[in-house]
């Protein structure tokens, strides 16, 4: 079951068992896809380790050799091999840093497609309960969490922990009381990070969600720009989105603030590390007359474990912060649609194309039903109106027949078929909807329109056109059919938007027709001539209609009038306005001209 936006945000808090689960479970999905493209950047990693080791390893060789000893016959080898150690470093670490690139360019593909997918299977009530703009910021911001893990990964394990184990052994092999000095200041450090990263994980959490609130908010803002200025919103709105940046502000401050605390930490135990050992060292050469080649080699070898070892300090700090949008991506994976398909569900199979609901209640969450036993049958082939007052459910019954929501009780058929017990994918293909609100896509005309049907030829896109109405004014656009359209449609009017989404359904051809108020959009002219395209498009199909003005339906086979979730009358317009106690006389004289 899908669940509420705070019951996802609530089971998403990350413990320290849920960043070991995570981790497995992105490696465990990625680590096999991309197995030779890791093992070849580990391959340049461990290259660069190497060379890393073996520059601070030779550097006894040039302080004795070249310096102490004065070997000039050994310098042009030594040089020669620090070159060559250089040359391999840089072009490992190239191929490494490009390697990983495209593999992680590739996993934030390929988990982006995923969250589409799996996005398009959830239920229109999911989206009901979760703020588009909310959701969108909080995709882009948490899909690159997958790829920072698996990057961190190899990286830190193959370069970072190779590179100082390697160092390590130099130091050691050079001078193992020094490095005695360095190890005893390292467990303080280890368990303050610890300290850090705990503290990190919940105010990681709050500062996505507050960033992903300010996105959400500023999307928002421009898609109803009109509407801010319209009721002079900007100062309110202003004030809003203000007190969400300055939450968004603090909980990064805070982060920050934790993040870099590793900054004093590691720079406290380099300090104590490194003057110890030159105490040491120096007192130990004043004294006992030892060779420099073997300290100097070791303080490079220490030096040069610096910026691995920091890195590593920061690397669980890292890790979770990458956990914790990883784990969103996946609290949206893990979703289970609401809707499963029937495990024997076959293609539904139209032959008149009859439409009937069976004692259907409904209900949108734990709220009072919309639908109370509604029993209703569109005949095949003819035009079924619903009427009534605004919440009486006729929308609802529109959102039930292509299975937007499934009713709580009672069974929806399309010829005898139970629409819960065949595939939706078969069960929309014989639909064609034209909704309140009409909605235009990022594209041309032309691209809205083929929506309907996608292998649809131009002609057959140019006859829906015209068949809505439409083919004049998209003949006055800059570029015809291939005119942009804008963001929602933004260039055109509410009525022009209406006509390309009443063509859009026209170019489907399905056998069965709903349209939610596919007229409210119109003014008077543009509501008659999408009315006569409406009736010649209706011919020979089952059409269900909401309407608010009794005029667009006086024509219909049947009217269906509801109130309060139920039918109280069926009949012709004829029968029903001859009712003069009936709702839909009294309707029907409130609309009727003076």
């Amino acid at each position: 079951m899908e669940q509420s936006e705070k019951e996802r945000l609530a089971a998403s808090r990350v413990d320290a068992g849920t960043v070991t689960s995570m981790l497995k479970r992105i490696i465990a999905e990625n680590g096999r896809e991309h197995v030779k493209g890791y093992a070849f950047a580990i391959s340049c990693l461990v290259l660069v380790a190497l060379s890393t080791a073996f520059t601070a390893w030779i550097m006894e060789s040039v302080v004795n050799e070249a310096f102490a000893n004065k070997r000039a016959d050994l310098v042009l080898l030594i040089c020669g091999s620090i070159f060559v150690a250089f040359l391999i470093r840089g072009f490992a670490s190239y191929f490494e840093a490009v390697t990983l690139s495209k593999i992680g360019n590739n996993i934030v593909a390929v988990y982006q497609r995923r969250l589409y997918d799996h996005l398009m299977k959830l239920s229109v009530g999911f989206y009901n309960e979760s703020r588009s703009a909310h959701l969108a910021a909080q995709i882009s911001q948490n899909v690159n969490g997958i790829r920072d893990v698996m990057n961190l990964t190899i990286t830190s394990t193959s370069r970072d922990l190779l590179t100082l184990i390697a160092l390590i052994g130099v130091m050691i092999s050079k001078d193992w009381i020094l490095s005695l000095i360095v190890f005893f200041v390292a467990p303080p450090l280890l368990y303050a990070l610890r300290y850090v990263s705990k503290r990190l994980r919940s105010a990681t959490r709050e500062s996505v969600e507050f960033n992903s609130h300010v996105v959400g908010a500023m999307q928002e803002t421009i898609q109803g720009i009109s509407i801010v200025k319209a009721f002079t919103m900007e100062q309110e709105l202003s004030r809003k989105v203000d007190s969400i940046i300055g939450s968004a502000e603090n909980r990064a401050n805070r982060i920050a603030r934790l993040s870099e605390r590793t900054a004093p930490l590691t720079e406290t135990f380099a300090g104590v590390a490194i003057s110890s050992v030159l105490a040491y060292a120096a007192f130990r050469s004043i004294y006992n007359d030892v060779p420099p080649g073997a300290f100097f080699s070791f303080v490079t070898a220490l030096l040069m474990a610096y910026d691995p070892a920091r890195r590593l300090a920061k690397l669980q700090v890292n890790i979770e912060r990458a956990v914790v949008n990883a784990r969103m991506i996946y609290d949206l994976l893990d979703l289970q649609p609401m809707q499963r398909e029937h495990p024997e569900a076959k293609d539904l199979v139209i032959t008149s194309a009859t439409v009937e609901l069976r004692d259907v209640v409904f209900r949108y969450g734990p709220n009072e039903p919309v639908l109370r036993g509604v029993s209703i049958t569109a005949e095949g082939g003819k035009t079924t109106a619903l009427v009534g007052p605004s919440g009486a459910g006729k929308s609802t019954i529109i959102a039930l027949i292509p299975r937007f929501y499934d009713p709580a009780e009672g069974t929806i058929l399309i010829d005898g078929q139970d629409i819960a017990k065949v595939t939706k994918a078969s069960l929309r293909n014989h639909i064609a909807y034209v909704s309140q609100q009409p909605y235009l896509f990022e594209g041309t005309i032309r691209d809205n329109i083929r929506y309907g049907r996608p292998a649809a030829t131009d002609a057959d896109v140019e006859q829906a056109a015209k068949l809505a109405y439409a083919h004049d004014f998209i003949l006055a656009q800059p570029l015809g059919y291939d005119t942009p359209v804008g963001e929602n449609g933004v260039t055109l009017s509410g009525g022009q938007r209406q006509r390309l989404s009443i063509a859009r359904a026209l170019v489907r051809n399905a056998p069965i027709l709903l349209l939610d108020e596919a007229t409210s959009a119109l003014d008077n002219e543009s509501e008659a001539a999408v009315q006569k395209a409406l009736e010649t498009a209706m011919n020979g199909r089952t059409v269900l209609v909401v309407a608010h003005r009794l005029s667009t339906v006086v024509k219909a086979d049947k009217i269906v009038v509801m109130a309060e979730g139920r039918v109280v009358e069926e009949g012709s317009h004829e029968e029903l306005a001859r009712r003069q106690d009936g709702l839909y006389a009294r309707l029907n004289n409130l609309q009727a001209p003076n």
